[in-house]
């Protein structure tokens, strides 16, 4: 059995051309792969709620919406899965405005089908290894333990600020809004209010820098928070 069977990755692509829509489901099926498939943009966001997206392959020229456009609008959200633009948008021009809006890597069409394989592999290695150690200036998360610390020195958290920091860390530098931390860190529970964040922030703020000298999050008035 290849690793890629055991790791049950699930990808998303968002294409509306039926024949290229196949030839990738079929060839990452093949790998070992999850795959579900949108011929447009309506129903992304609820799937990346309920399900776990190891990367989305988004076509640009799609009906509803230019590709580029609705990926970062959703990274505005705080939505940061793994993207690959998959596209006949080819110059050098489209390519960088790929990588401006949010994505990962950029395959044009027609494609070279190992080459494809290839690059989605890579990009779920990369990003999944990301996942299990993840660092930002001093502060180092360790998933498999559930454990956050800073130069070394394990922080104690609750079970909400653990959550919090953690959300931040998903989305450094992207501002995330009250709401959109509510949704993502409170989910269901019955204290959903606005305040009720900013009360969890200053006190994650504490124990994370009691000095206040490194300002790992900061407000931005009106907006949300931003850990930058």
């Amino acid at each position: 059995m290849n690793e890629t069977t055991m790791t049950h990755h699930t990808i998303l692509i968002v294409e509306d051309q039926e024949d290229i829509l196949d030839l990738m489901e079929y060839t990452l099926s093949k790998e070992g792969y999850d795959v579900i498939t949108c011929v447009d943009t309506t129903n992304v966001r609820d799937i990346l709620d309920e399900d776990e997206i190891a990367l989305i392959l988004m076509d640009r020229n799609l009906p509803s919406v230019e590709g580029t456009k609705f990926i970062k609008s959703i990274r505005e959200l705080g939505y940061n899965e793994p993207v690959i633009y998959v596209t006949a948008k080819d110059s050098g021009d489209n390519i960088l405005e790929g990588f401006e809006a949010g994505g990962d890597d950029y395959i044009t069409k027609p494609f070279n089908i190992e080459e494809f394989k290839a690059r989605v592999k890579a990009l779920i290695k990369r990003t999944s290894k990301m996942q299990d150690i993840m660092k930002f200036r001093d502060i180092t998360y360790n998933s498999s333990n559930k454990t956050f610390n800073i130069k070394g020195k394990d922080i104690k958290l609750t079970h909400l600020e653990h959550d919090l920091l953690l959300e931040f860390l998903k989305n450094e530098n992207i501002l995330l809004s009250r709401e959109i931390l509510l949704e993502k860190v409170w989910k269901d529970s019955l204290n959903k209010q606005v305040k009720t964040v900013n009360v969890a922030i200053k006190r994650l703020k504490e124990n994370i820098d009691p000095d206040g000298t490194k300002d790992y999050i900061k407000a931005v008035r009106g907006e949300g928070y931003i850990l930058c």
